[in-house]
């Protein structure tokens, strides 16, 4: 195992194993997971995401969770931390499959992977990009005390996309935190 574990209360959260590669595979089948992230791709694609993901956790001792379902162990998403290159800051993002979206899911999970970033990486703050028409998403980093600074400068081959950065810093998910673990609870 490349990191830590965690479980919520619907949730194993992780990092990736080869073993999640089939999985991982039908993330994408209709565009799902991709049409927040990039375009579908074919199976030496995901392949190279996966091993990808992997070596970020090798290399920089962190990296994107993937999310599943403790009831059937089903892969349903990701959620951050991740830093991609020349990014302002760690990023705590997330993806789900369409059809577990406005369920909670990415909440639980982001709540997981905003302690793992903060808490127990101790960054001193996070991120968020999110494109301006991704309500869900706003609404989301909302509910996790995140504040929208507005357009943020991303690297290429990001730098064309319109994105903003929502940003909290360690002391203030200290006091968010409370909230957003009582907001999950009312979620589901």
């Amino acid at each position: 195992m490349l990191g830590p574990t965690f479980e919520t209360k619907r949730l194993i959260v992780r990092p990736p194993q080869l073993g999640d590669l089939e999985q991982w595979v039908m993330t994408d089948p209709d565009n799902g997971i991709a049409r927040n992230s990039g375009t579908p791709e074919d199976r030496l694609k995901h392949y190279a995401d996966l091993l990808k993901l992997a070596g970020s956790w090798a290399l920089n001792g962190f990296g994107s969770l993937l999310l599943f379902k403790k009831v059937d162990n089903v892969l349903i998403g990701r959620v951050g931390p991740s830093l991609p290159l020349d990014w302002p800051e760690i990023e705590v993002g997330w993806a789900l499959l369409p059809e577990f979206e406005g369920k909670g899911y990415a909440f639980e999970g982001a709540i997981a992977a905003m302690d793992f970033a903060l808490i127990t990486l101790g960054r001193p703050r996070v991120v968020h990009t999110i494109r301006p028409a991704n309500l869900a998403s706003q609404k989301l980093a909302t509910r996790l005390g995140s504040r929208n600074t507005g357009p943020i400068a991303l690297p290429p081959p990001y730098d064309d996309v319109p994105n903003e950065g929502w940003f909290q810093t360690r002391e203030e998910w200290a006091v968010n935190r409370v909230t957003a673990l009582e907001l999950s609870k009312k979620a589901y």
